[in-house]
C-alpha cells in the first residue's frame, strides 16, 4: 500500500477534492481548482498522506499541529482532519494504514497528544481515542436579557470587524489556551483564516487594561438570529458583560444563538430565562470531539492528587508497558514498574482508557465498564487521586 506525503502544491488537485467529496456537497457546480489554491495558504504546516493506487489517489489525511492545554500543561497536539477515501476504495485498511504512519510522525516530532472529530466513534476507539464533551449550544431571546440592560459590570466593550480585532482575539484565545483543560488553538497559519475572511464581528470586554471577554458573531437577517461563535468569558462579570450587549439586539434580532463549554449552564444565568440547551450528537453530521495520548511525556509532571499505583498499558501500538503512576509530590512523576515495591494497586488499561482519565472524562469505575481497562477497587481509589474528574473543552474546531 504505497503512502507518501504531499507537497503543499499537490493538494489543490490531489487531496482537497477527495476531502470536499466526503464532507461537503457534491458534485460542485464547477471546478473549484482556484477555491482550493485560495485555501492553500492555511494548510501550509499541515502533514497530509496519501495512498496510491496505479497512480491514483485513494485515500488521503491531514495533521494540523496545534497546542492543547492538558490539566493546566499547554503540548504539542496533532489535530487529524480530511480523512477521506475515495467511494471505490473504502472499507480496505486505507485510513487505518495511514493513521498509523501519520500518528507515528506527529508522535516522533513531539506531538504526545492528538485530537480529531470522527466521522465513527467506535472507529477511532480502536486508535486509542475516548470522546470529549460537545458543545452545548443555547438559543433564547434577547427580551429574556432586559434585566442586565440596567445592570453596572467592570469594565468596557469594544466592537469592530474581526479582521480588525484579530490580533485582540487572538492573544485572547492564548490566556484561553494557558488557563483552560482542554483548551486547543491552531497555529497561526490556519487561525489567520478567520481574519482574511473576515466574515463576523467581534465584541470584547476589556477590564484593567486586559481583554477578559470575547465572542464573535453574525446576524443573518433582520428579526432572524444573531448566531455567535464560542461565548469565551474569563469570568461571571465579563459573561454578564457579552450578554448586555447581545440584550441591545432586542429590536432587531428574534433569537440569540450562542455556542457554549459543557459547563456552562445557561437555565442559571437569570431568572425567567426561556432557553434550548442542546448537544447535539449525529452520525453522519454532528460528533462528538475525540482525544488520546501518543506519547506518557504528556502525563510527566502534570498537577495531580497524592495517588500511587501500576499501571499495565495493552493492546497499542503507541503506549506499552508496566509503568508506576506516583503522584506523592504534587507533581506525576512516571517510574519504572520495580520501584512500585508490594503493595501498590495495579491496574490494565487500554489507550483510550489512560486517555479517558488524563482528560478527566471517564471515573475508573467507567472506564472498567465501558470495556477500556480492568481496575480494581483498590486501583481506583488511587487513580482518582491522581486524575480527578475534569471537564475539558476542545474549543478549536477543526
Amino acid at each position: 500500500m504505497p503512502i507518501r506525503r504531499l507537497a503543499a502544491r499537490e493538494r489543490p488537485t490531489i487531496s482537497f477534492p477527495l476531502q470536499a467529496y466526503a464532507f461537503e456537497a457534491s458534485p460542485p457546480a464547477a471546478s473549484r481548482v482556484d477555491e482550493f489554491c485560495a485555501y492553500l495558504p492555511y494548510n501550509a504546516g499541515n502533514r497530509t498522506l496519501v495512498v496510491e493506487e496505479s497512480g491514483a489517489t485513494v485515500a488521503s489525511a491531514s495533521a494540523i499541529p496545534m497546542r492543547q492545554n492538558l490539566r493546566g500543561q499547554v503540548l504539542p497536539m496533532a489535530g487529524v482532519a480530511g480523512v477521506a477515501t475515495h467511494p471505490l476504495a473504502r472499507r480496505r485498511g486505507h485510513v487505518r494504514a495511514l493513521l498509523h504512519q501519520l500518528l507515528d510522525e506527529m508522535r516522533d516530532e513531539g506531538h504526545p497528544l492528538t485530537a480529531l472529530y470522527p466521522f465513527r466513534a467506535s472507529f477511532y476507539e480502536r486508535f486509542g481515542y475516548v470522546g470529549l464533551p460537545q458543545p452545548r449550544t443555547a438559543v433564547f431571546s434577547p427580551a429574556d436579557l432586559a434585566p442586565l440592560l440596567t445592570a453596572e459590570l467592570p469594565g468596557t466593550l469594544n466592537w469592530e470587524r474581526i479582521g480588525a480585532g484579530y490580533p485582540t482575539w487572538r492573544a485572547f484565545t492564548e490566556r484561553c489556551l494557558a488557563e483552560r483543560h482542554g483548551f486547543a488553538v491552531f497555529p497561526d497559519f490556519r487561525a489567520i483564516g478567520l481574519r482574511d475572511r473576515d466574515d463576523r464581528w467581534l465584541v470584547t470586554v476589556v477590564r484593567d487594561g486586559g481583554t477578559v471577554g470575547a465572542v464573535t458573531y453574525r446576524i443573518d437577517d433582520h428579526g432572524g438570529e444573531l448566531i455567535a461563535d464560542d461565548l469565551l468569558a474569563a469570568d461571571p462579570y465579563a459573561r454578564a458583560s457579552l450578554l448586555q450587549f447581545f440584550a441591545r439586539h432586542v429590536d432587531q434580532v428574534a433569537r440569540i444563538r450562542v455556542r457554549l463549554p459543557a459547563d456552562e449552564l445557561p437555565e442559571l444565568w437569570l431568572t425567567d430565562l426561556a432557553v434550548d440547551v442542546e448537544a447535539r450528537i449525529a452520525r453522519p453530521g454532528t460528533p462528538a470531539p475525540m482525544a488520546r495520548l501518543l506519547s506518557l511525556d504528556a502525563l510527566a509532571g502534570l498537577p495531580t492528587g497524592a495517588g500511587r499505583v501500576t499501571v499495565e498499558l495493552v493492546g497499542d501500538r503507541w503506549l506499552a508497558g508496566t509503568h508506576l503512576l506516583d503522584g506523592a509530590t504534587g507533581q506525576l512523576e512516571l517510574l519504572g514498574a520495580a520501584t512500585a515495591g508490594s503493595g501498590v494497586p495495579t491496574a490494565t488499561l487500554t489507550a483510550a482508557g489512560l486517555s479517558a482519565l488524563a482528560y478527566g472524562v471517564l471515573d475508573p469505575a467507567e472506564v472498567a465498564i465501558r470495556g477500556l481497562g480492568e481496575v480494581s477497587a483498590d486501583a481506583a481509589v488511587e487513580l482518582r487521586r491522581i486524575f480527578p474528574r475534569a471537564l475539558p473543552y476542545l474549543f478549536a474546531d477543526f
